[in-house]
C-alpha cells in the first residue's frame, strides 16, 4: 500500500471555508476506559495525537464528555501552538457521571457552560465546530440550539454541527440557524442514517460517521475484500465509508498509534465499484 497520509482520500469542505483532508481523527479512545478518567499513558496519548498531524490529518473531532475533559486537555498539550490547518470539532450536550454513563443535558446553561470550557482546555478563542451531542427530549429544542446560536453570535463558534439527530430534527434545526454537519452511527452493518448521508452530500453538509469501523467482524463480505486486496477488514469500511459519498469525513479514532497507522493507509486504499457495491448491499440485507 502506498506511503501513509489522510490526503490520499482528498479534501473536503467544512461549511465551506474550511477545507480538511478527508479523513479525520476521532479522540474519543485517547483517555481511560469507558471513555473515562485518564489514559494508561498520557505521554502515549500524545504520541498519538503527534502522529495524527504527522500523517496529514487535519480535522480532529472530540468532546467535552470525553473523560470527561481528558481528550481536550491532551489535544491542547500534545498539538497546541496548532498547525494553521488543523481543525478541532468538539461538542456539548452530554455529561458523565461514570465510565460507560452518558447522561443528556441540553438545558442552556449547560451548553454555554460546556463550549466555555472546551475554549478554555483547548487554547482556542472560536472553536471551527461545535456540535450539539444529543437532543434532550426533557429541553425544548429550540432552547437548547438557542443556546449554541447566541455563541455563535458571540464569535466562540464558527460553524455549528448536529449529532444523533433525525432528519425531522435536522429540519427544525435549519429553520433557526444554518446547520454544516450531521454525526450519525453509520458503518457498514449500521445504515440507519442512509437518507441523511444522501441528504448531507446533496446539501452540501459534511456527515460524520460515529463507530465507522464497529461490527466488521461478522460481515463476510467485508473479510472476502480484506484478503483479496491484502488489507485489513478495517481497512476495508475505512475505503467503503470515503466510496460511498463524497460528503463523508471518517473519523476513526484509536489510542494505538499503530492502529491509527492502519487507519490513515486506508486513504489510499481503492475498491472496485463492484467491490463498494457488494459492501452496501451486504450492510443493507
Amino acid at each position: 500500500m502506498p506511503d501513509q497520509n489522510a490526503k490520499a482520500a482528498g479534501s473536503i469542505d467544512v461549511g465551506g471555508d474550511l477545507t480538511v483532508n478527508r479523513l479525520g481523527f476521532g479522540a474519543m479512545r485517547i483517555t481511560g476506559p469507558g471513555v473515562w478518567g485518564e489514559p494508561k499513558s498520557r505521554d502515549e496519548a500524545k504520541a498519538v495525537l503527534r502522529r495524527v498531524v504527522e500523517l496529514g490529518v487535519n480535522f480532529i473531532d472530540t468532546a467535552d464528555s470525553y473523560g470527561p475533559h481528558i481528550s481536550e486537555e491532551l489535544i491542547a498539550e500534545a498539538l497546541y501552538p496548532y498547525p494553521d490547518d488543523l481543525v478541532i470539532a468538539t461538542k456539548g450536550g452530554l455529561e458523565r457521571t461514570g465510565p460507560g454513563k452518558w447522561p443528556v443535558n441540553g438545558r442552556p446553561e449547560h451548553l454555554v457552560e460546556a463550549c466555555e470550557g472546551s475554549l478554555r482546555r483547548l487554547r482556542l478563542e472560536q472553536i471551527p465546530l461545535y456540535q450539539w451531542h444529543r437532543p434532550d427530549p426533557k429541553v425544548p429544542f429550540e432552547d437548547s440550539l438557542g443556546a449554541i446560536f447566541q455563541l455563535k453570535e458571540q464569535g466562540k463558534i464558527r460553524h455549528i454541527g448536529l449529532s444523533n439527530v433525525s432528519e425531522e430534527q435536522l429540519r427544525q434545526a435549519q429553520r433557526l440557524t444554518p446547520i454544516v454537519s450531521i454525526q450519525n452511527r453509520y458503518n457498514v452493518d449500521d445504515r440507519q442514517s442512509e437518507s441523511l448521508v444522501d441528504l448531507c452530500e446533496q446539501e452540501q453538509m459534511v456527515f460524520l460517521p460515529w463507530a465507522p469501523i464497529q461490527d466488521l467482524d461478522r460481515n463476510a463480505t467485508v473479510r472476502e475484500i480484506a484478503q483479496a486486496h491484502g488489507v485489513t477488514p478495517r481497512q476495508v469500511v475505512l475505503a467503503w465509508l470515503l466510496a460511498r459519498s463524497p460528503s463523508i469525513l471518517p473519523i476513526p479514532g484509536t489510542g494505538s498509534v499503530d492502529h491509527l497507522e492502519e487507519n490513515v493507509a486506508a486513504a489510499a486504499l481503492s475498491l472496485t465499484g463492484n467491490e463498494v457495491a457488494q459492501l452496501t448491499r451486504a450492510g443493507l440485507g
